[in-house]
């Protein structure tokens, strides 16, 4: 299973613990080339939709940014999984998500707050990567960037994060914030799938025990009138 694979497989409980009951209208922003959650929707009887300018070519998906995309009527609710931390203008994309939604539709973000990132988290990440062999990950990129740039941890993740022109965790938070009704915030997991033998048990427990930072972001709001 790859960590993509593995990512969907964990998350996807909590997801479709936030959704309205089918055959509610759901979109997902960012379903990227495996589809995302759509598969996992659909089987579960929503009329869902993604939209990514990677989706899979196949019906009920758009390959198409979603700053682009105008959704057929209102849906029920709205599904974005660390898509929002790329996007370019995260105002652009939170208006229209709002404007698709139909009123008290459900905004359900599972996003990265990556300035929770600290030191003894990477190092945390570091030291469990997967072993050597195939294609190097996005963690085992960052810690080759850290360790070449001889400088502090978060002066590089602050250069990576500004030339990968990512967006914060707090940042997400006060345009959701400024858009929607938030009925929960939580932080979780983040990196069990991308690490070598480590499940979302063994990150949480880590979490609990102070050894590290919760760095996943679980957000449900409404749509205001």
């Amino acid at each position: 299973m790859t960590p993509d694979e593995r990512w969907l497989e964990a998350v996807w409980p909590l997801v479709r613990g936030q959704l309205p009951a089918p055959p509610a209208r759901v979109l997902e922003i960012g379903c990227g080339q495996l589809g995302g959650f759509v598969p996992r929707l659909r089987a579960s009887g929503y009329d869902a939709a993604g939209i990514d300018p990677e989706a899979p070519e196949q019906p009920g998906y758009r390959r198409i940014e979603f700053e682009h995309y105008d959704a057929a009527g209102p849906v029920d609710a709205i599904v974005a999984c660390t898509s929002l931390h790329h996007v370019g203008d995260l105002g652009q994309v939170l208006d229209r998500a709002h404007g698709a939604l139909a009123p008290g539709g459900v905004m359900a973000v599972v996003e990265w707050a990556r300035e929770r990132f600290d030191e003894a988290t990477a190092r945390w990440c570091f030291g469990r990567l997967p072993p050597d062999g195939g294609e190097p990950g996005w963690l085992a990129d960052l810690r080759s960037q850290w360790h070449a740039s001889g400088g502090s941890w978060d002066a590089c993740l602050r250069t990576w994060a500004r030339a990968k022109g990512l967006h914060s965790g707090q940042e997400m938070l006060r345009e959701l914030q400024g858009r929607f009704a938030c009925d929960a915030l939580s932080y979780g997991p983040y990196f069990f799938a991308d690490l070598g033998g480590i499940s979302e048990a063994d990150e949480r427990a880590a979490i609990d025990a102070g050894r590290i930072r919760a760095t996943r972001i679980e957000y449900h709001g409404r749509r205001r009138a």
